[in-house]
C-alpha cells in the first residue's frame, strides 16, 4: 500500500472524531512513515511496518474518552426542524418507555454477568480458606483423639486445595473475558457515534 493511500484510508477510519485530532493522528503517520523511508525501507515497507488501518484506526477509538466523542456529536448536530420536535414530543411516551426498558435489561444483563464472576470468586476464597483452615482442623482432631476425622478433614483440605488452584484460572480467565467485553461494548458504542457523526 502507497503512503497516501494508507492516510486516506486512516482519514477516513477516524472521520467522526474532531478534526484537529484526524489531522495530528494523520501528520504524527506521515512522519513515522517517512522516518521509516528514511531508514532506507521502501514505501510500501514503511507503510506495512506501521501497521495496519483496521488496528490504528481502533486503537484511536479505544483511546479516545468517550465523553469527549459524545460532546463533538452533540456539537456536530444539525439544528432539528420544529415537525421532528413535535414528532418527538408526541411520541415520547412510546419511544422513551422502550429506549428506558432496553436500556435497564441491557444494564440488567450486564450486572448479571458480573455478579456470576464475583460469585466464582467467592467459591475459589471459600475454597482456599477451606485449603487454609482444614489442616488446623485436622490435626485438632487427631490431637483429641479422633484420627480417622481428622485425616478425612485433611483430605478434605487436600482436595479444596486441589479445587482452589483450578478455580483461581478459571476465575481469572472470566473476569479478563468480562473485561474484554466491555472494551468491545465500549468500543462499539463509540464506533457508532462516530458514524452517526460522519453521516450528518
Amino acid at each position: 500500500m502507497r503512503k497516501q493511500e494508507f492516510l486516506s484510508d486512516l482519514r477516513q477510519g477516524l472521520s467522526g472524531l474532531p478534526q484537529e485530532e484526524i489531522d495530528g493522528r494523520i501528520e504524527f503517520y506521515s512522519e513515522q512513515i517517512d522516518d521509516r523511508m528514511e531508514e532506507g525501507l521502501t514505501e510500501e515497507e514503511a507503510v506495512a511496518s506501521v501497521g495496519s488501518v483496521n488496528d490504528i484506526v481502533l486503537q484511536v477509538v479505544d483511546e479516545y474518552p468517550f465523553p469527549e466523542l459524545i460532546k463533538v456529536r452533540i456539537r456536530s448536530r444539525r439544528p432539528m426542524s420544529a415537525l421532528t420536535i413535535v414528532l418527538l414530543i408526541l411520541g415520547s411516551p412510546i419511544w422513551l418507555s422502550r429506549l428506558i426498558a432496553a436500556f435497564a435489561v441491557v444494564l440488567s444483563l450486564y450486572a448479571v454477568l458480573w455478579s456470576v464472576i464475583v460469585s466464582l470468586w467467592a467459591v475459589f476464597v471459600s475454597l482456599a480458606a477451606c485449603a487454609v483452615i482444614g489442616p488446623v482442623g485436622g490435626i485438632g482432631f487427631a490431637i483429641g483423639g479422633y484420627v480417622p476425622s481428622g485425616l478425612a478433614v485433611l483430605a478434605a483440605a487436600l482436595v479444596c486445595g486441589g479445587l482452589a488452584i483450578f478455580a483461581f484460572y478459571g476465575c481469572k480467565a472470566a473476569s479478563k473475558g468480562a473485561a474484554r467485553l466491555t472494551q468491545k461494548i465500549v468500543l462499539a458504542i463509540k464506533k457508532a457515534c462516530m458514524r452517526k457523526g460522519e453521516a450528518q
